[in-house]
């Protein structure tokens, strides 16, 4: 019988869960903030992570996004290192962080939605 998950989807469900859990907890960089993992690809060679992210209350400005994620790639050592701690792998992948805007196209396409909508309304 074929495993539902591959090696590579299993694993990344578990960075995803252990990176959540440090940067909620550990990680106290002002320039960070309230930061969550949305979704982590590891190659299949497990060396390296893509690790998207977004923040609750959103950026103001594009320079915020760098500035947040010039924040987390200077952690990305000790968030390494506290992963080899919490997950038993020989090699613990590179973590490369990037923006997710997927949060924020989302809410862009229900306000557009809403807007369709409403000379709809207005007419009942």
């Amino acid at each position: 019988m074929a495993r539902e998950y591959s090696r590579t989807s299993r694993f990344s469900e578990v960075v995803m869960r252990e990176l959540a859990l440090m940067l909620q907890r550990e990680i106290s960089d002002p320039r960070v903030g309230m930061v969550t993992v949305s979704h982590v690809d590891v190659t299949a060679d497990l060396k390296y992570a893509k690790v998207y992210i977004t923040r609750f209350n959103g950026f103001e400005s594009e320079q915020d996004v760098a500035e947040c994620l010039k924040g987390l790639n200077s952690a990305s050592g000790y968030l390494r290192r506290g992963l080899a701690g919490r997950v038993k792998l020989r090699n613990i992948p590179e973590l490369l962080f990037v923006y997710d805007k997927t949060l924020e196209n989302g809410f862009r396409m229900d306000e557009l939605i809403a807007k369709a909508n409403s000379p709809r309304q207005d007419e009942n």
